[in-house]
């Protein structure tokens, strides 16, 4: 019976994401998720701050604020509770999408308490609506899911290249070689320690990257941790310290456009970070998991956070390192939760010099990427418009991104949805793929010129090869007795010929060698 209990308690998870590590490796592989995400997370407050003309001591009661709530929704999302929560590993923080929204109220009279406001209603209404929305599962097929995660890398790279010219565009050394070699020193140790035949070194090789880069840093006195020791060292943050919210019709109206923004790109990441970790995602799933995270929205305002959206480039952390454990993003959690309780901790990560979190990004953004280059490999583009669906859309996801202004003279509510390259890729491949996909109607029966299939031909110099009876079986070319007929290439067939002239050849397998010795070189 022991025996049996032993098997039972070393089982391995019936879902990747359900490993558990050892507590130490744990809370490292869930730290470096902090430090991938961490300048992403304090960039809203401290945008909108500035936006509100707040003071430094709260700008910094916000940034704090929200850590804790981010830590908090990332809790929620990742370990779960019923109804609530995606149980994958996803990190949550404040979205980036309502920047313009919130910066827009505020140039427009309201205050701080207005966005507050605009915030917990829109976000109310999509815990609302969040079990009609995940009905469009369905919708979502390789092709759609593989543009939307493409996009996902491709419009973060702009992100990655800011954080390596230095992260601020106004200071004096913004773009210096300096700061791009700091970044590039970064990259190299990531790949390097990514190399080292040890597994757990490889798999926190962003963070050893970050640490390492940081020490760089400061012995070339580049990094700034003179404010590390100034402030609070704990604080709670306390439920509206910035008043009561304010509820106007306008801003609750363009709010709720940027939840459904959020609520797009979450369904994109659950998908995405599902498709990565090779777990089944369902309706259901995607449906707990906009519950979760509209749920963390409509409180956050009361902990002076903002919306809350899953974070794309910490699915590119669990496709670089393989960790796909979601109890690791929950220790992440408890770890921005801490960093919230204690100002001066979160001072200290906020002294990681920008450019080191530029040289980690290239790596993480460029893997979320490829992973969603490699979903678009397994979509079948014969005599369908797959590939038309493909490429209008990744063109559509990539305008904002090469031309920002490219919406500015539509209307405001218009320029919301579409100014994000996920939601506007997103949006386009859903269309595109009930039009051509589900709408079958008028589509003609072979595609058009710009996805059909190319004829197959063969050369007729390569048939001088084939014999009678000669098969191509499992990838093999096979002769009518059974053996198999070596496939080699033009160099390769040269070196053979030249062989078999000097009767340095017998047999088949002398033949297969010579491949593979030229194939190792």
């Amino acid at each position: 019976m022991k025996a049996v209990s032993s098997m039972k308690h070393h089982a391995a998870p019936q879902r990747p994401e359900d490993e558990r590590l050892p507590l130490g490796r744990t809370f490292a592989y869930g730290f470096q998720h902090v430090l991938t995400m961490y300048g992403g997370i304090i960039a809203v407050p401290l945008i909108v701050g500035t936006a509100a003309g707040l003071s430094q001591d709260d700008i910094a009661v916000l940034i704090a604020s929200c850590l804790f709530v981010g830590g908090a929704a990332t809790i929620l999302q990742s370990y779960g509770v019923k109804f609530f929560g995606s149980q994958l590993p996803l990190v949550q923080g404040v979205s980036f999408a309502g920047v313009a929204t919130m910066t827009a109220i505020l140039s427009g009279g309201g205050g701080l308490q207005t966005v507050f406001g605009a915030v917990l209603v829109a976000s109310v209404i999509g815990l609302v609506i969040a079990p009609f929305f995940a009905k469009i599962i369905k919708f979502f097929p390789p092709v759609v899911t593989g543009v939307i995660i493409t996009t996902i890398g491709l419009t973060l790279m702009p992100v990655a290249a800011n954080w390596a010219m230095g992260g601020n565009a106004t200071a004096d050394d913004y773009g210096s070689l300096t700061n791009i070699a700091l970044a590039a020193g970064t990259l190299a140790l990531v790949l390097l320690l990514s190399k080292l035949g040890n597994a757990a070194i490889s798999r926190l090789s962003i963070l050893l990257a970050i640490v390492v880069g940081t020490v760089v840093a400061a012995l070339l006195g580049l990094a700034d941790f003179s404010n590390v020791g100034s402030g609070a060292i704990f604080a709670f943050p306390q439920p509206f310290a910035f008043g009561w919210p304010v509820f106007d019709l306008a801003a609750i109206i363009s709010m709720t456009i940027v939840i459904l923004v959020c609520m797009t790109e979450t369904t994109a990441d659950i998908l995405a970070v599902g498709e990565i970790a090779k777990t089944k995602v369902n309706s259901r799933r995607i449906a707990d998991g906009l519950r979760a995270d509209m749920l963390s929205s409509a409180l956050a305002p009361v902990f002076n956070s903002f919306a809350q959206t899953a974070f794309a480039q910490n699915v590119g952390l669990v496709a670089i390192t393989g960790v796909r454990s979601r109890y690791v993003v929950t220790a992440g959690g408890l770890i921005m939760v801490v960093l919230g309780l204690l100002p001066i901790l979160g001072r200290l990560v906020a002294a990681v010099p920008t450019p080191v979190l530029g040289g980690a990004g290239i790596v993480l953004f460029g893997t979320v990427a490829a992973s969603g280059i490699r979903t678009l490999a397994k979509v079948d583009y014969q005599d369908n418009m797959n590939l038309v669906i493909v490429a209008v859309s990744l063109a559509f996801g990539m305008i904002p991104v090469v031309a920002p202004t490219f919406y500015d003279e539509f209307p405001s509510w218009f320029g919301v949805i579409f100014h994000s390259g996920i939601s506007s890729a997103a949006i386009m491949a859903v269309l595109l793929n009930l039009l051509f996909n589900h709408l079958k109607a008028g589509n003609p029966d072979r595609a058009s010129v710009f996805v059909a299939s190319p004829p197959r031909m063969v050369r007729e110099d390569e048939l001088t090869a084939l014999q009678d009876g000669d098969s191509y079986q499992g990838g093999k070319l096979v002769a009518a007795d059974g053996t198999e007929v070596p496939v080699v290439t033009a160099a390769q067939y040269q070196v053979v010929k030249e062989k078999l002239e000097n009767g340095e050849i017998e047999c088949v397998e002398d033949i297969r060698k010579i491949c593979d010795e030229d194939t190792k070189h």
